[in-house]
């Protein structure tokens, strides 16, 4: 198996090579270095959510989707998840589908305003 430069090193080293990507707005780098570090240690929530925000700001919203599916599925409280499955339903202009999940977010982080 041939490593490359988003693979190469221990899983700490990829993770912050993620966040240097992505807080460089490369989000499509983000995704590569972390597609591969969610299917080494899939039960963290961290680098999937942070691979579901690299799809959603690199237009891939079906993938960030399935990837905060998957999330929520885990774990029905994890706010931010709720809120950003919410937020990429209504880029894709499901805005029904969209609204239990910003409802649920709005309550679970204590924000009862109007979504």
């Amino acid at each position: 198996m041939e490593t490359t430069y988003y693979d190469h090193g221990t899983p700490a080293e990829r993770w912050e090579r993620a966040r240097m990507f992505f807080d460089a707005k490369d989000y499509s780098a983000a995704a590569q270095v972390l597609k591969a570090l969610v299917e080494e240690v899939p039960e963290q929530t961290g680098p999937r959510l942070l691979l579901a925000r690299a799809y959603y700001h690199s237009a891939q919203l079906r993938r960030a989707e399935e990837e905060l599916r998957g999330i929520v599925e885990r774990d029905p409280v994890e706010h931010y998840a709720r809120l950003m499955l919410g937020r990429t339903l209504q880029r894709q202009g499901r805005t029904a589908e969209a609204e239990p999940h910003l409802r649920i977010a709005a309550a679970l982080s204590g924000d009862f305003a109007e979504v």
